[in-house]
């Protein structure tokens, strides 16, 4: 009982903590319970043998490379974008800002048939890669973590934006006066204090890419074994009237998503 009637400093905290957890159960974990215990209808011998499926792992394996290297692609990028909209002023600054977030406003599925058109062999990123012997339209891997970078950009940018523009400069300057140059500045200056919402960039981009569907089924080929998304295999099944095998390999994929993620949250508080 200490604990409730400890004065806080913040007033209405068993008020706003009550809501928050209401919230949460009622619109996250109250669907999650929901879809797992209609999956267990298929018996635990049934859903190993749906999430065990080939099919299901090889979409998995699919669906985290292309995740994985499009987050980390965004979060090279999306530093360099960070960095230059919290520490300089240039011209057209504030429309680069705004088509920041224009991944958020804009539908998946737009998006990804204007990738898809881009990468065409009439398309403007096809045609010139097609100069180098390159078909992008049939790359799906390639043609996936494009779409998956596009949509995954804003996470690392607007995580790392507000950290960057209050990190003190003047850890910078007594370091570069120390003599230190750019790369060990940068190494072990910046880069640890910002390594905490670098992180949490990361695993935006990387969940928001992990269950991206309308813009990658535009663009990759989705064929079994090779170039199919794991929500593609959860559509197909539906399509096919097997909802206890949908609701199976769904509960898989959130069961893996939670488990990188919370690795990830883990680290990135050993690293706090």
């Amino acid at each position: 009982m200490a604990f409730f009637v400890k004065p806080s400093i913040l007033p209405g905290f068993p008020l706003s903590f009550g809501l928050g957890v209401g919230y949460l159960f009622i619109l996250i974990l109250v669907p999650l319970f929901a879809l797992v215990g209609f999956s267990l209808q298929i018996g635990s011998e049934g859903f190993l043998n749906v999430v065990l499926d080939r099919q299901v792992l090889s979409a998995l394996f699919f669906s985290l490379g292309t995740s994985f290297c499009a987050a980390l692609v965004n979060l090279v990028c999306g530093f360099i974008v960070a960095w230059s909209l919290a520490r300089y002023e240039f011209v057209g600054k504030g429309l680069i800002d705004a088509l920041v977030d224009l991944p958020f406003a804009l539908p998946t599925a737009v998006a990804g048939i204007a990738l898809s058109f881009l990468l065409s062999s009439s398309g403007v990123l096809g045609g010139f890669l097609g100069i180098f012997g390159f078909e992008a339209q049939n790359a799906s891997f390639f043609g996936v973590c494009l779409a998956l970078v596009f949509i995954g950009m804003p996470f690392v940018v607007r995580t790392l934006e507000p950290v960057i523009k209050d990190f003190d400069s003047s850890s910078i300057e007594a370091s570069l006066c120390l003599g230190a140059n750019f790369w060990q500045t940068f190494w072990f200056v910046i880069f640890p204090s910002l390594l905490p919402a670098t992180l949490t960039g990361f695993a935006l981009a990387f969940a928001r890419g992990l269950g991206e569907y309308g813009s990658v089924i535009f663009i990759s080929s989705n064929i079994p074994f090779e170039s199919q998304i794991l929500p593609v295999v959860i559509v197909s099944k539906i399509e096919s009237h097997d909802y206890l095998g949908a609701s199976a390999v769904g509960v898989f994929m959130i069961v893996v998503s939670f488990v990188l993620l919370f690795a990830i949250h883990y680290l990135q508080g050993k690293r706090r």
